[in-house]
C-alpha cells in the first residue's frame, strides 16, 4: 500500500523524466574511467575530450598533484569547519593574497565554486532598497544570486548597450541606495565577449557598481590569463570580479576579487563563507600551484589559443555554423535537440566525447554540441576531431 502511495504522489516526476527522454532533453551522463587529460576512457572506449573545461590541461599537471599531495601531508585532507570558526587554514589566506596579486586587485576571497560565489557576493551587497541590471543570458549561479535578493530587477538584452543605457535610466529615475550592474564575462554556450569596457563606461556615468562574473575568462582572457578586466585594461574600475578555479585552474572553488571593503564585508555577511566549509586541503594547495605556472609564463595560454584558431578555423572551412564566438568556446550549432542528442552519441561512437547542450541551457531550438578546446590537445588529436566532425556531419546532412 505505501508503495502504490508513493508512486501515485511521485507519479508526475517520473512523468516529467519521460517528457525529457521523449523531447530529446535527457541529460546522458557519462562517467569517466581516467584522468581529465585530452584523451579520456569512457565505458571501455578511448575518445578524444572535447567537453571539459579543462583550458590549459592543469587537471592532471604533475606540478597540481605533487603540490595537492604535500599539503596532504602537512595539513590532513580537510578544514572540518567553516572560515569564521576554525576552517581558516594558512593555505587558504595565501591562496587569497596570491589570487588577488595575480588579479591586480584590493583582495580576494575563496568560496566552495563559482556558483557559490554568485550566491554569496549577489545577496550580500544589495537588498530590497536596491536595483539589479543583468544581462539577459548571465549564468544560472548569477540568476539565482538575484532571485536570493528582494531588489529591482532590470533585465537588458544580451551584450545590448542601448538597452543597457535604457535599463540604467529606468533605475536611475527611481530613489535607490545601490544599483548593480552584473553581466558575465564570456558566455559560456556561445563563447562570446561582454563588451565590459562599455559597460563600465556606463555603469560609471549612473553611479552603479559593476560587476563581472570571469569563470570563462580566468586563465583564458587577458595577459596569462588574468581575464577580462585586464582583457580589457579596466584595473581599479570594476567593482568585483568573481573567478572560478574549476575550469582554467583545473581544481574546483570559486572566489570574489575586487574592492577591499566588498572583500570585508563578504567575511562577514556572505552566507556560503559564513555556513559551508572551507575548501579542501589538496584543491587550495593545488591552485597556489596553478597561480605559480600563470604567473611563470604565458606558453599554456598561447597554447591554447593557438589549438582554438586551428580547430575553429577547420570547422568553418568544412560548413559548421560555430555562432559567434570570440574565445575557444566553440559551439557547433544544429538546432534541434533530438538532432543534437544524435550527433552526440554518433561522435562518441566514432572516438570523439562532445555533449550535445540543450534546453532549458541554452534556448529551444538552439541545441549545440560544445566544443571545449585546450592547451592539453595536440595538433593530431584536432585533426582527429576535424575528421569525425566531418564524417559524423555528413552522414547526418548537417554539412
Amino acid at each position: 500500500m505505501s508503495k502504490t502511495r508513493d508512486n501515485d504522489r511521485l507519479g508526475f516526476v517520473r512523468e516529467q523524466l519521460a517528457e525529457l527522454k521523449d523531447e530529446g532533453l535527457y541529460a546522458n551522463i557519462r562517467s569517466l574511467g581516467s584522468a581529465q587529460e585530452a584523451w579520456l576512457e569512457i565505458e571501455g572506449r578511448r575518445v578524444l575530450n572535447f567537453c571539459s573545461n579543462n583550458y590549459l590541461g592543469l587537471a592532471n599537471h604533475p606540478r597540481l598533484v605533487a603540490r595537492a599531495k604535500q599539503a596532504m601531508d602537512d595539513f590532513g585532507v580537510g578544514p572540518a569547519a567553516v572560515r569564521t570558526i576554525a576552517g581558516t587554514m594558512d593555505l587558504h589566506r595565501d591562496l587569497e593574497e596570491r589570487l588577488a596579486q595575480f588579479k591586480g586587485v584590493e583582495a580576494a576571497i575563496l568560496f566552495q565554486s563559482g556558483f557559490s560565489a554568485n550566491l554569496a557576493v549577489i545577496p550580500a551587497l544589495v537588498g530590497k532598497q536596491d536595483a539589479i541590471v543583468s544581462d539577459a543570458l548571465n549564468h544560472a549561479s548569477i540568476i539565482d544570486g538575484i532571485r536570493l535578493t528582494k531588489s529591482d530587477r532590470y533585465i537588458y538584452e544580451h551584450t545590448d548597450m542601448d538597452d543597457l543605457r535604457v535599463k540604467l535610466e529606468e533605475a536611475a529615475g527611481n530613489d535607490y541606495r545601490a544599483i548593480l550592474v552584473v553581466t558575465d564575462g564570456v558566455f559560456s554556450m556561445d563563447g562570446d565577449i561582454a563588451p565590459l569596457d562599455e559597460i563600465t563606461e556606463l555603469a560609471e556615468a549612473f553611479g552603479a557598481i559593476t560587476m563581472v562574473d570571469d569563470a570563462h575568462g580566468e586563465g583564458v582572457l587577458g595577459h596569462g590569463g588574468r581575464g577580462i578586466v585586464d582583457h580589457f585594461d579596466l584595473h581599479g574600475r570594476v567593482d568585483i570580479e568573481v573567478g572560478t578555479l574549476s575550469k582554467a585552474f583545473g581544481v574546483v572553488g570559486g572566489y570574489v576579487a575586487g574592492n577591499g571593503a566588498i572583500v570585508e564585508w563578504l567575511r562577514q555577511r556572505g552566507r556560503p563563507f559564513l555556513f559551508s566549509s572551507a575548501t579542501t586541503v589538496p584543491d587550495t594547495a593545488a591552485c597556489l600551484a596553478a597561480v605559480d605556472l600563470l604567473e611563470e609564463s604565458t606558453e599554456l595560454v598561447d597554447g591554447l589559443w593557438d589549438n582554438a584558431r586551428y580547430f575553429q578555423a577547420g570547422m568553418r572551412d568544412l560548413g559548421f555554423d560555430t555562432g559567434k564566438t570570440q574565445t575557444p568556446i566553440t559551439p557547433v550549432m544544429l538546432g534541434e535537440a533530438p538532432l543534437a542528442q544524435k550527433f552526440s552519441q554518433r561522435l562518441f561512437e566514432e572516438g570523439v566525447f562532445g555533449t550535445a547542450i540543450g534546453y532549458p541551457t541554452v534556448p529551444l531550438g538552439l541545441a549545440r554540441i560544445r566544443v571545449m578546446i585546450s592547451a592539453a590537445h595536440e595538433e593530431d588529436d584536432l585533426d582527429f576531431g576535424l575528421e569525425t566532425f566531418e564524417d559524423v556531419g555528413r552522414e547526418l546532412g548537417v554539412i
